[in-house]
Order: C-alpha cells, then structure tokens, then sequence
C-alpha cells in the first residue's frame, strides 16, 4: 500500500477533518476485522498476540480492539508484555557485539513464565501478572495485578515480541495480530519522498521528547539499534500473524510536520546517522501543515502527541 503526495495535500487543503475522518474510518474497519477474527478464534484459545515495531501503535490498537469486542459483549484484559522483562543484569542480560545489552533482543524476556500464564489462563486458572520498573530496569517482586479468564472472555498481551517462535510455538492456537505503519508516500512519479519507517522514526521522535525526557539526538541515535533489532526478533516472525494491517494514516506527517521539523532541524551535524537526517527534512517541506487539534481523542496518533483518552 501506498500513499500519494499530490493527493494528500490537495485533501488537506479542501477539507482537513474531513480526510482525517475518512482515514480514520479506514482504520476503524481494520479494528473491526481484527475483532471478528478474535471473536471467531476465542474458542480455540483466549489469547490474542499483538506484535509490531516501534512506533507502530500497538498500545493504542490493543486498547481500541477490546473496545470494539467489549461492544459485542465480550469482556477483555489488555497487558503489555514489557511487564516480562527480566531484570538487567550482567551475568543474564544478552549483549550485542559491541559489548553493549541488547535490550532488543526476546532473551530480555521470561519467556517460561510467560507460557505457563498462556497455558494457565487457557484452562481457566488465576494468574499474578508481573510489574517492570524501567526506571530501575527491575521486575517488581510484590504482589500486583491478578489475571483470570472466564467464559466470553479474552487477553491482549501486546508487545514487540508477541509472534517469537518461543511463545507462538508453544501456544499455535492463541489468534496472532502484526501491526505497522508501514505505506510509503509516493510523488506523481512513483518516487518514494517520505518511507514507511521514517514515519514511525517521527512518532518515536516526537513521543520521546514531549513523554519520555529524551531529546530528538538520543532518539535517533538509538534508531540504527531499534532498526537492527526488528530486523532480527520482530520481522522475521511476521508472516506468523493470522492478520497483518498498517496502522499508518495519510494524514499523518502534515499532522505531526511542525513538531517533527523543529525536533530534527535543531540535530547538530555531529548527530549519529545525521545523513539520514538530511533526506528527511527536506520531504517535511513537501506537505501541507495540519493543526494536531483536528485528531479525535481516540486517535491512534494521541498515544504519540497526548491530548487523548486514552492513559499509557
């Protein structure tokens, strides 16, 4: 799938919130998809796997997906899988070549504990779901969050690493999702002028700086690592989803183009990867400007730029 740069300005200048509201309908169809193919699958296993990289939304798509089967009747438990991470250490924590941990790797999670809750809550049991400090990159030892299924009931455990063979291969059963923003913008030449990942590269960006402290420079200095690591543990087990869909929207870049472009132009040259830099922000001057304030509360790019209804 592909988006096309002449249309997408020549919409956003007629009628921004309409096109918003058009895209965003699109999605809404993907959600609905997804959740007729849960629902079809919820007596074969209670468990849905959301996977998809960084940025692709899929903490937003987890919760919008058990608000559409909770309208249907069907009560749902959304978890992220980060609450599996083991706790950094240097005798267990995997490194990359450099000597550095390589927190992208599904080593970082616990994966037997994981089956046994998959396994315990297919069968109807209670489980105690775990907590992770990030700040102290610690799993949390007390008592949290209790998990049980009953009948007409699921979880969405969502995270990067759902679809690995170590998880997937164990329950085969559970429904597999794989989302991402993933359509590149094509010029009235079919030249692509803005890809798929240098999206998400800009909600990652964004999000960092207004959510997580950390400045544009760090983000992207750490996106060669983010890259490396999809490549390795994320998009190799796609193909084992039982649904994919993209969860880019048209309307994006003109929504996210003034935050994104003041980020990256402030960059030093000195910046990792600054060549990369250098064929982005040229393709933010191709689109027209959005005010963010046309999104919905619900909109998937809220979980990116706040202002929404939902809490992460």
């Amino acid at each position: 799938m592909a988006y096309y740069l002449t249309e997408i300005n020549e919409r956003c200048r007629a009628d921004a919130a309409g096109y918003i509201a058009e895209c965003d309908a699109i999605y809404a169809d993907r959600l609905r998809m997804a959740a007729d193919r849960i629902q079809e699958n919820r007596k074969r296993s209670p468990i849905v796997l959301l996977s998809g990289p960084s940025g692709s939304g899929k903490t937003t798509t987890a919760m919008k997906i058990c608000e559409v089967l909770e309208e249907r009747g069907i009560r749902t438990h959304s978890v992220s899988l980060d609450d599996y991470f083991k706790t950094v250490s240097p005798e267990t924590t995997p490194r990359t070549a450099s000597g550095a941990y390589d927190l992208e790797s599904p080593l970082c999670l616990d994966m037997d504990l994981l089956n046994r809750h998959f396994t315990a809550l297919s069968e109807g049991k209670r489980v105690y779901l775990p907590k992770y400090d990030f700040v102290h990159q610690t799993r949390l030892m007390r008592i949290g969050r209790t998990l049980q299924l009953r009948d007409n009931e699921v979880a969405v455990f969502e995270g990067i690493h759902a679809l690995n063979d170590a998880i997937t291969g164990v329950h085969p059963e559970a429904f597999k999702l794989y989302i991402s923003a993933r359509s590149n913008i094509l010029d009235d030449s079919g030249r692509v002028v803005f890809k798929g990942t240098w999206m998400r590269l800009m909600r990652r960006t964004v999000r960092d700086y207004l959510f997580r402290g950390t400045d544009a420079q760090s983000t992207l200095a750490n996106w060669a690592n983010v890259r490396r690591g999809e490549k390795l543990y994320i998009s190799p087990f796609k193909d084992k989803a039982d649904l994919q869909f993209d969860s880019s929207f048209a309307y994006e870049v003109p929504v996210l183009n003034n935050t994104a472009t003041e980020l990256f132009s402030a960059m030093p040259e000195s910046t990792p990867r600054y060549q990369e830099l250098r064929s982005i922000l040229p393709a933010f001057e191709l689109f027209e400007d959005v005010s963010p304030d046309l999104l919905a509360d619900d909109s998937l790019l809220r979980e990116f730029i706040g202002g929404g209804k939902y809490s992460y």
